[in-house]
């Protein structure tokens, strides 16, 4: 699990806003266009124990007890990331944006449990693509102002949220392209 770092094993204090600030806002964002209708790429992303079976870092994720259904904002879900290193980490989420079959979004919260100050915001929006049965997808990863291993990381070492970022947007094409490729052949 990941905690966070001892303060004297930062940079000098006076580097600590420049850096915490660099990591608040930090953005990745991937488009593809998939060859299934809008509705069912809806249901497919707002089934989370499916973003287990697709993510090379997410292995699992499950609505909590009592979700209400269908999806709406305030419902919350666990999910339990694996890294490089062989770290794990385990979160809360909660929706904050669910407007079928358009939007699907939640905010993972860290140990304060505030949705307004996230570790981080994920967000899918879907869109018409050219050609019957087409979707864009549009998914986003937004690095909040709350804790995360990522923010840890880089307060040790600011270099390595370059590293984070690309790891991210790797895994969310690798993600995209394991839920378009598992459904073409159902």
């Amino acid at each position: 699990m990941h905690t966070m770092p001892d303060l004297n094993d930062l940079p000098g204090l006076d580097d600590l806003p420049a850096l915490y600030a660099a990591v608040t806002g930090a953005r990745v964002d991937v488009t593809v266009t998939v060859s299934l209708p809008r509705d069912r790429v809806w249901r497919l992303i707002t089934d989370v124990g499916l973003h287990g079976v697709w993510s090379p870092e997410c292995f699992h994720a499950s609505w909590l007890p009592d979700t209400p259904q269908p999806v709406r904002p305030g419902a919350r879900f666990a999910a339990r990331n694996r890294y490089p290193d062989g770290s794990e980490s385990q979160v809360v989420c909660q929706v904050t944006e669910a407007v079928a079959p358009v939007v699907f979004a939640w905010a993972v919260l860290d140990g304060r449990d505030d949705v307004a100050r996230p570790s981080a915001l994920w967000r899918y929006e879907l869109g018409p693509a050219d050609g019957a049965g087409r979707t864009e997808v549009r998914h986003s990863f937004v690095h909040g102002p709350g804790n995360s291993g990522a923010r840890a990381a880089a307060l040790r070492d600011p270099a390595t949220l370059a590293g984070r970022l690309a790891a991210l947007r790797h895994n969310m094409e690798l993600s995209l392209a394991a839920m378009a490729r598992t459904e073409e052949y159902r």
